[in-house]
């Protein structure tokens, strides 16, 4: 068979069952009209689905990232995970042992998949589906120039930021504890690193970023944030730049995280959460086990970058 040019064949790991992907995601907004307006303008192909929802997509890949609803208020509906199709028996059997309660999928979704609530009740599918994860450390660049050339283009030539994939996402829950022992014996996770138990970090098995999931102490569960990945600083400084100039000044950055390591800058969206772009996070290979750390405070959150702001880790799902 030939090749698919562009494509890393798929790697797994041998014996051992887990979920490969972070397929996508579900939330609910007030006015998808906004949520079309702000996603657009931070680089994403927004299309319009059937059943007045929206589809979130990146520009050159087929693949939908997440879906937009509408509903009375800002909520993370579910979120779905790929698997092999020789694994989805397994996780069957896995929901069967650990007494875990199969549920129909949410109104209007056709799926296949396997159907269960989380710990804090948010629904999760397990579904057949192509490795969307990536299979080798995604591309960074630092171009420069040399001596006697203008290293930077002007404004009006400065192409648009446009992701390439998602990331990771970050997800409040009222115990990170429990949702990180749920996620390794349900899904096949493993933890990257954690800082006490208020925040966790969680990698996929088959190679995946340093984390497909994170997961943020909170009173309620929730939605924090949606991670995109671009391949340079210019990339995310230019993003940063266009969302300001379109009016969305709330936001986080340029920085750079400690725990995964990765550049960073977040624009707050009108429902109090966040997207962020992000560049060169750290990568766990299919073939290698990943030592886990426990983080002291002042090591666990950026290397640097300006001060945090004072409503960054404000769940406001919970309000």
């Amino acid at each position: 068979m030939t090749a698919i040019t562009g494509y890393v064949r798929a790697q797994k790991r041998p014996g051992e069952l887990g979920v490969h992907s972070l397929d996508h995601f579900h939330f609910n907004v007030p006015d998808l009209l906004v949520a079309q307006t702000f996603y657009s303008e931070f680089g994403l192909d927004m299309q319009p689905l059937g059943g007045a929802r929206l589809a979130m997509k990146t520009f050159g890949h087929g693949h939908t990232w997440g879906t937009i609803g509408e509903g009375s208020r800002k909520k993370l509906g579910y979120l779905s995970f790929g698997a092999y199709e020789e694994d989805i028996g397994g996780f069957a059997a896995r929901l069967s042992d650990l007494g875990i309660a199969r549920i129909d999928p949410p109104p209007g979704i056709e799926s296949n998949g396997l159907w269960f609530l989380n710990p804090d009740g948010v629904p999760i599918e397990i579904k057949v589906a192509p490795k969307s994860s990536p299979d080798e450390k995604s591309g960074f660049a630092q171009p420069s120039v040399g001596p006697g050339q203008r290293g930077a283009p002007a404004n009006s030539a400065m192409p648009r930021t446009r992701p390439r994939r998602l990331a990771h996402a970050l997800l409040f829950t009222p115990d990170v504890e429990r949702s990180v022992n749920f996620y390794i014996r349900v899904l096949g996770l493993r933890l990257s690193d954690r800082s006490g138990w208020n925040i966790a970090f969680m990698h996929g098995i088959h190679g995946s970023d340093h984390h497909m999931i994170a997961l943020a102490r909170s009173n309620a569960p929730g939605h924090h944030h949606w991670s995109w990945d671009v391949g340079s600083v210019n990339e995310i400084g230019a993003g940063a730049k266009h969302m300001l100039d379109k009016g969305f000044q709330k936001g986080w950055g340029l920085g750079r995280h400690v725990v995964g390591a990765n550049l960073f800058h977040y624009v707050q969206d009108p429902w109090g959460s966040f997207s962020e772009y992000s560049a060169d996070i750290d990568y766990v290979p299919v073939d290698h086990d990943w030592d886990a750390q426990d983080h002291p405070g002042e090591d666990s959150f950026y290397v640097w970058g300006p001060n945090c702001p004072s409503d960054f880790v404000h769940n406001y799902e919970a309000d």
